[in-house]
This record gives C-alpha cells, sequence and structure tokens, in this order.
C-alpha cells in the first residue's frame, strides 16, 4: 500500500453514498405500503389542490419543473380526485336560428338534457314523417279540399254559363281558340259566315257589333275576377294545408314541450320549430325522387338525418349522461387553435364552400367546461393563435369559435358566427421554470390569469426521517411498472444512484421517470438471470450497461490520451504544467476529461494573457475566472511594486469553446509554480475555482471529473501516487464508483481536498506555502517567498529597463 499523500485525504468510506442495507428494517419493497401522497412535493402539491378547489375564476394555475418530476402524474391524480365530488357540468347543443341562420343558438341544459332533446327532435322528425303525409291523405282533407275546389270551379263555370247565355240570346257566339277568346254573329244557330255578315244590313251589321262588344266586356269581366277568385282559392288550400299541419305538428311537438317545460330556450327554439314545420309541412310530402304529383305529391318516409330535416338538427356539443356526477378532467395534447375553441367544417358544393350550424365542432375548453384542463405550456406556446386564443376565452369567460382563415382575413367565404358558450373552468399549463419566468416577464396577461405556481421540487434533503418515505416511493414505483420487487440491497444501491443524479451526496432526486426507468431495467436484469427479486447486482449492471452505451465518445476522448494523441502526463514533475479537470456532456450523459494547463512567465507591464479569450474561445464565466485570479495576484503579491509580470496561461490542445470557472485554481497554481520555478507533480489532476483571498471555492461534476482522470491513470496502471484534488465544499456532493472507491481503498488513488490555494501548492509542489509573517513577509524558503522575490526581480529589471530607457534618451538629446 502507497504511502499517505497528505494527511487531509479523504478515506474510501467518505467517497460513496451513505446508505447501507443495515439503514432499512424490510426484507423487500413488497413489505412496504404503497405511498399515496406525493413525497416531497408537498408546496406543489398544495398549490395544485389550491387551484383544483378556489372558486375564483382567474386562479388558473402554471406548473413548472423539469421534465422526470413527476409533474404531469401528480396534476392528473389531483384533479381527478377533486373532480369526483365536484358537480357534473351541463350539456351544451347549437340549433338552428329560424330567423338568422348564420347565427346558430347555443343552449344550455342539465346533465343528459342535450341527449334527451336530440332524441326526442328525432323522434318528432320521424312521427311527423309519417303522420303529416297520412292527415293530408285523410277524408277529411279530401273532402275539406274537395270542397274548396269544387266551389272554386263551380263559382267559375257559372259565371262563364251566365256570359256564353247571354251572348247566345243577343246571337253571339264566343269561340275558343289557341289565342283565347273570339266572338261572331249566330244565324239559326250556327256562327255566321263572312259572306252571311256581308250581306247583313247596315242596321242589322251595327246591332250585331254592339251585342258583341257587350258580351266581350261581360266575358272580360268574369276573366278579369279569375285570378282574384285563384288568389282566394289558393289562400282556402293554404289555409286548410296550414290548419292540417298545425294539428299534425302540436299534437307531435306537444310531448317535446312538455319534456322541456322547464328549461326557457328550449320552449323558444320548439316554438321556432313548430312554426317552420307548420309552414315547411311540404317537407315531408316529397317522393323519393324529388318529383311531384298534383297539388300535393305523394307522401313518402323521410327520416330525421335526411338532407330536408336537417335545419331541425340538434347539434350535440357536449353530453352527459343523465346521473353522471364530478366534473371532467381534459387533457389536450396536441392544443391548435381548433382543438382548443372549436371549429367550424366546411363542405364543397358546385365549387364553393358551405357551412351550417350542424357542421361546429367542440374544442377542448368546451369539453373542460365545468372541470379542468390540463394543457403542456410549450405546445399551446407553439401552436399558431392557441395562446392568443386561450386567454381571450380566459378572459372574456366565453368561448368562441372562429377560424384562423377569418382570423387574419384570408378567406371570405360565408361562415358562422355561433353564440358563444360561457366558460367556467380551471386551466392547468404545464412546462419547465424557463417557460415559467418567460411568460412572467414578457406577457402582461400572464400572472392576472395564472395567479398559482406549482413548482415541483427536483431533489430533496436527504433525512432519517426521509428514508422511510424514499423507499416507499421506489416500492410504489416498483409496483406501477408492474415488474419484481427490489430487496434492501437493490434499494441501498438505487439510493446511491439518486445521490449521483442530483451529484450531492446529501440529497435525494425526484425525478421519479429516472428511477423508474433504472427499475424496469433492472427488473429485465433480474429476469435475465432468472431471479425472483432484484438485487443489489441488477441495479450495477444497469448502471454499466447504460455508461456502455452511451460511452462511445468517452472511450474515444481517452482512447486519443492513451495513444498521447492528446498530451497528458500521469507521472513526473513539471513546472507550470498542470492538470486540470473538465465535464463533458453528450446528450444525457456526462463524463471527465483531463487537460493539459500550462502557463510561462517573464518580466512584462503586469498583463496577464489568456490566450484561450485572445481567440475568442474562453466564455464570459472563464474569462471572470481570470480576471479574478489577476486580483489574487496583485493583492498577494505586489505590495510593495507595481506588478511587473507577463505571462500566458493555455489549455494545450484545446481546439472548441472553454467556459466556466472551475479550472480557475488550475491556472493560478500552474501560474505560481512557473514564477517560484517550483515543478508540479503530475500525478494529481484539480479542479476547483478561486476567489479574490485564494478560497477554492465548489465546482459541478466533481464525480465525473474524478472518474475521468482516474480511468486514464487506471487504464496505464495505478502507482499510488495518483490522485485528484477536489475544494473541500465538494466533499459532500461524492458518491463515486465502485471502482474508484476501491482503489482508495487500497492505497492507490488519492482524493484530497483543499480550502485555499495554499492547500493545492502543498501538495503539488511538496514545499510548504508559507504564511506571511508579523512582519509582512514570506518565510524564507517557501514557495510563495520564491514567487513574490521573482516578482520583485522582475519589477527591479522592468525598472532598470526604464532607467536606461530614460537616459539614453536623454544622451541622444544632448
Amino acid at each position: 500500500m502507497a504511502h499517505k499523500i497528505s494527511p487531509k485525504e479523504l478515506s474510501a468510506h467518505a467517497l460513496a453514498a451513505p446508505i447501507a442495507e443495515a439503514d432499512f428494517d424490510f426484507k423487500t419493497t413488497d413489505d412496504l405500503e404503497e405511498m399515496k401522497d406525493w413525497f416531497g412535493q408537498e408546496r406543489s402539491v398544495d398549490a395544485i389542490r389550491m387551484a383544483a378547489t378556489i372558486q375564483h375564476s382567474d386562479f388558473n394555475a402554471f406548473v413548472l419543473g423539469t421534465p422526470g418530476s413527476g409533474r404531469h402524474t401528480i396534476t392528473q391524480s389531483i384533479l381527478s380526485d377533486t373532480a369526483k365530488d365536484a358537480p357534473c357540468p351541463s350539456d351544451w347543443v347549437y340549433v338552428n336560428n329560424f330567423e338568422a341562420p348564420h347565427k346558430p343558438i347555443a343552449i344550455e341544459l342539465p346533465p343528459g338534457g342535450a341527449n334527451r332533446l336530440r332524441a326526442a327532435m328525432e323522434a318528432l322528425i320521424d312521427e311527423l314523417a309519417n303522420d303529416i303525409p297520412a292527415l293530408f291523405e285523410s277524408e277529411t282533407y279530401r273532402t275539406q279540399r274537395r270542397s274548396i275546389e269544387d266551389t272554386f270551379t263551380s263559382g267559375h263555370e257559372e259565371a262563364m254559363s251566365e256570359v256564353f247565355e247571354k251572348a247566345r240570346t243577343r246571337k253571339v257566339a264566343i269561340l275558343r281558340t289557341p289565342m283565347g277568346f273570339t266572338f261572331a254573329g249566330l244565324q239559326n244557330g250556327e256562327v255566321m259566315s263572312q259572306e252571311q255578315y256581308e250581306n247583313l244590313s247596315e242596321e242589322d251589321r251595327k246591332a250585331l257589333e254592339e251585342a258583341i262588344e257587350k258580351t266581350q266586356k261581360e266575358l272580360s269581366a268574369v276573366l278579369r275576377d279569375v285570378p282574384k277568385q285563384e288568389k282566394d282559392h289558393r289562400r282556402k288550400i293554404e289555409e286548410l294545408n296550414y290548419s292540417m299541419a298545425s294539428q299534425g305538428v302540436d299534437e307531435a311537438i306537444g310531448d317535446v314541450k312538455e319534456a322541456f317545460s322547464q328549461h326557457k330556450p328550449v320552449q323558444d327554439f320548439l316554438e321556432a320549430v313548430r312554426d317552420d314545420l307548420i309552414e315547411n309541412a311540404e317537407l315531408f310530402l316529397q317522393r323519393e325522387d324529388g318529383a311531384e304529383a298534383g297539388p300535393f305529391p305523394v307522401a313518402t318516409t323521410k327520416h330525421y338525418a335526411k338532407a330536408q330535416f336537417q335545419r331541425y338538427t340538434v347539434n350535440v356539443i357536449v353530453a352527459h349522461d343523465e346521473g353522471d356526477t364530478g366534473a371532467p378532467v381534459v387533457k389536450e395534447d396536441l392544443p391548435t387553435l381548433a382543438n382548443l375553441i372549436g371549429r367550424i367544417e366546411y363542405a364543397s358544393q358546385m365549387g364553393a364552400l358551405v357551412t351550417n350550424f350542424t357542421m361546429i365542432k367542440p374544442g377542448a375548453l368546451h369539453r373542460a367546461n365545468g372541470g379542468y384542463l390540463i394543457l403542456d405550456a410549450l405546445q399551446v406556446l407553439s401552436e399558431p393563435l392557441a395562446w392568443d386564443a386561450l386567454k381571450r376565452s380566459l378572459r372574456a369567460g366565453e368561448i368562441s369559435i372562429y377560424s384562423p382563415g377569418e382570423r387574419l382575413s384570408m378567406i371570405s367565404t360565408v361562415s358562422l358566427d355561433p353564440d358563444p358558450v360561457p366558460l367556467k373552468t380551471r386551466v392547468i399549463l404545464i412546462g419547465e421554470r424557463l417557460h415559467y419566468y418567460l411568460l412572467s416577464a414578457l406577457d402582461p396577461d400572464f400572472k392576472h390569469l395564472f395567479k398559482l405556481e406549482a413548482d415541483f421540487n427536483d431533489q430533496m434533503p436527504l433525512a432519517d426521517d426521509a428514508k422511510e418515505g424514499y423507499a416507499r416511493l421506489i416500492a410504489t414505483l416498483a409496483r406501477r411498472a408492474g415488474g419484481k420487487a427490489l430487496d434492501t440491497g437493490a434499494v441501498a444501491r438505487l439510493f446511491g444512484e439518486s445521490m449521483r443524479t442530483t451529484g450531492d451526496a446529501e440529497r435525494l432526486t425526484l425525478n421519479t421517470s429516472h428511477l423508474s426507468d433504472i427499475i424496469k431495467e433492472a427488473g429485465f436484469w433480474a429476469d435475465k438471470r432468472d431471479a425472483k427479486q432484484i438485487a443489489r447486482e441488477d441495479i450495477d449492471k444497469v448502471i454499466i450497461e447504460r455508461e456502455y452505451r452511451a460511452g462511445r465518445v468517452r472511450e474515444l476522448s481517452q482512447e486519443m490520451i492513451l495513444r498521447d494523441t492528446v498530451m497528458i502526463d500521469t507521472e513526473g514533475q513539471r513546472a507550470g504544467q498542470i492538470n486540470a479537470l473538465s465535464v463533458m456532456q453528450i446528450g444525457g450523459y456526462m463524463f471527465g476529461r483531463p487537460s493539459r494547463l500550462t502557463a510561462r512567465t517573464r518580466p512584462g507591464t503586469g498583463k496577464l494573457i489568456d490566450i484561450e479569450r485572445e481567440i475568442e474561445l474562453g466564455g464570459p464565466l472563464h474569462s471572470k475566472g481570470m480576471l479574478i485570479l489577476q486580483g489574487y495576484l496583485a493583492a498577494s503579491y505586489a505590495t510593495k511594486a507595481p506588478m511587473s509580470l507577463w505571462a500566458s496561461l493555455v489549455f494545450e490542445q484545446s481546439y472548441g469553446g472553454v467556459d466556466g470557472d472551475s479550472a480557475s485554481a488550475a491556472e493560478l497554481i500552474a501560474l505560481l509554480s512557473s514564477l517560484a520555478e517550483a515543478p508540479i507533480d503530475q500525478s494529481f489532476a484539480i479542479t476547483g475555482s478561486v476567489n479574490q483571498f485564494g478560497d477554492i471555492q465548489p465546482i459541478g461534476g466533481v464525480n465525473e471529473k474524478i472518474e475521468g482522470f482516474f480511468d486514464i491513470c487506471a487504464e496505464r496502471g495505478l502507482s499510488g501516487r495518483q490522485g485528484v484534488l477536489i475544494p473541500a465544499a465538494n466533499t459532500k456532493n461524492l458518491c463515486l464508483r465502485k471502482r474508484v472507491i476501491d482503489a482508495v481503498e487500497q492505497g492507490k488513488f488519492h482524493i484530497i481536498p483543499m480550502r485555499t490555494v495554499n492547500d493545492g501548492l502543498e501538495v503539488l509542489t511538496g514545499m510548504d506555502a508559507g504564511e506571511r509573517g508579523e512582519d509582512g513577509a514570506y518565510p524564507e524558503g517557501s514557495l510563495n517567498r520564491r514567487v513574490e522575490d521573482r516578482l520583485s526581480g522582475f519589477a527591479d529589471i522592468r525598472k532598470t529597463f526604464v532607467s536606461d530607457a530614460r537616459h539614453g534618451n536623454s544622451n541622444d538629446r544632448s
């Protein structure tokens, strides 16, 4: 076993998740009760429950959090539980507006009423389709119709007969021709010929012409009365038809009116239906081929679905069964404008688009009216006009149906303007935190309409009282996955992986989707070995396989280092050179890799060159770390003379962007090593950021960074000296893989926390860093003394150079 590198070195016990099988008093998760509440999400659950029960209309909620935290499942469950005890909302139908067909009428009905009204109207039309033809074929109708016809015919014939009789008395003949009536004289009962007419005396001819003129006037008078008589005839027929139709319609519609006697809008609609049915009774008397026979066509059977009865249709928009209880909970996965507020469909007829009230289709807001509507925030915001329509409906408290073409004035076809439906629903938006904060900042309506936020926790603290609850959460996820139970070893291992996911050994993840996926995969591997339960080895197998599946890029990166394509030393010493650690993320997979960082120094004007920043590969956070580093140097070493340093820092063989300040400690130590000419042990790598006082600050991805350097060292062969320096504040984040913990336990690898830059300097150089004494100087032989002396030497060189330059210039002038 190798010797201790530092007394501050962490033990193997400090590197693993602080959970063991002995912490649990059950054998398998089957022994645990299923969790009824939502563990760790009390804050967000309370907010959702408030949104579900508060009566004020504008207390809609935005559920925010990261994917996998159970937002959708928890929201759906809470709303479903609340909705069960809520009253069933009203039904809604659209019916024809007989006075203004382009403005269909919306009618509210109690639960079950929509289907009852539709069925009643169907039955009414089917009944009238049989009754009205029967009425017009009845003997009573035929007798009354015949009487009217006979009266008209006899009256007309009597008048004509009287004219013809008077004409014969006057010896005038009335002749019918294709062109109408003509007149001639009679002689001996026969129509007078032209020759006979010419042989008449002047007096007889004049008498005949007077008789013809008189007869002509009488006939004209009779014929002038014919239209009036026909009009009167038609009026009497219409009155008879109206009377007969009224008799049939009133008798049939009476039952419907009685069934809906408590609903005035329905009564108004039925009254309009009655008037229209009576006025259009001939709709029930059309033959199948559309032809007509006689004054009234032959009766045929036409049912409710036929085109001529469409005007009496009841278009059911929202319907519930009679006796239903509970409010609806609607989740709309595709919240387009039409899917939210409904749409008006069109049909093509003879090259034109036409529509009517039966082509109105409901949207999610209609279906959720009186209940709850769940929407994905990003999808609503992504659909054209959908967000605006949702806000408009919530603000106005009603659902108005319109099309995008109408809104943008892109179509000019005839459309409908349906009555808006009053809206009373609770909308729950589910999205990520970014969506919530952007809407809060950019949309002034948002905070007025969505007053509640349910912020889901991503993680929770590990406490003694939380262990049992989290174990029950795991048991619940295992049961819902429909797989095997987990034994205590698997549960403890899953606790460790949960902490690894958060990057903190004192916190547990609440990403239930991630945990559930691990359990399902572990069940697969347990099946492979015919095990009855999921064990620790199955969880380990899941982690190994996941890293293998996602590890192609990591392996390529390590291969480049092992083949010395990318130069990283893991042994030896060198001044101004250090192994810095960084994290790369490919998709959802993170891995660490070491980078060589070098520093060069010489006398100068106090300029510190960050080569990454100079060539615009360094991000703002990296540049910030460099400026902090300059502040530390100036405050710690340039106390009596100006900073007379020129230094350059660079990540060698780095050809992509660099951001973050987690390498600032490595940069500072490399710089100080170059100044002090103190070699750095290349067996170590370092990560951490530094502030202006030299304190080492925590960084992210510490586990991946350690493992990235360890894997390189392990491939080359562990010497027993290799290790990683990390910020002391990151020790609580350590949840390392077993291969690293085993190596630390065997003394083959070392993990050393550091609180200050001096801590890192002492481990990496083997020299005492030194602290300023009461005299304001660093101890002789200390690394910091060497740095300060070197900088003082640089200042003297600069002073001499400036003095010589001035003296030389003065001689030139003289």
